[in-house]
């Protein structure tokens, strides 16, 4: 576990502990329809956002993909390696 899931890890366990999986993907999916109604926002499609507000959704989102990860077992940092690693091979031109 990285740095930054250890911190979530640590608070989630002073708050009562984790959720189960599917408590834990209905909050990672009503905190992605926030940073998609703030980039919205941002973007002038509705109303006026701000990037801090979008600065928060977006570490929302990421919070409640760490509880995910941390609930599996998963290291966000290299999950993340992965995929990057993946879509380097495979789009390149």
């Amino acid at each position: 576990m990285n740095e930054h899931q250890a911190r979530v890890d640590e608070l989630v366990r002073e708050l009562g502990g984790y959720w189960g999986p599917f408590e834990m993907l209905a909050a990672l999916m009503e905190e992605v329809g926030e940073l998609a109604d703030e980039l919205l926002k941002v973007e002038g499609i509705k109303e006026q956002g701000s990037r801090e507000r979008l600065e928060e959704e977006l570490g929302d989102a990421l919070f409640a993909l760490a509880c995910i990860a941390n609930h599996y077992g998963i290291d966000m940092l290299e999950a993340l390696r992965k995929s990057v690693d993946k879509y380097r091979s495979r789009d390149k031109t």
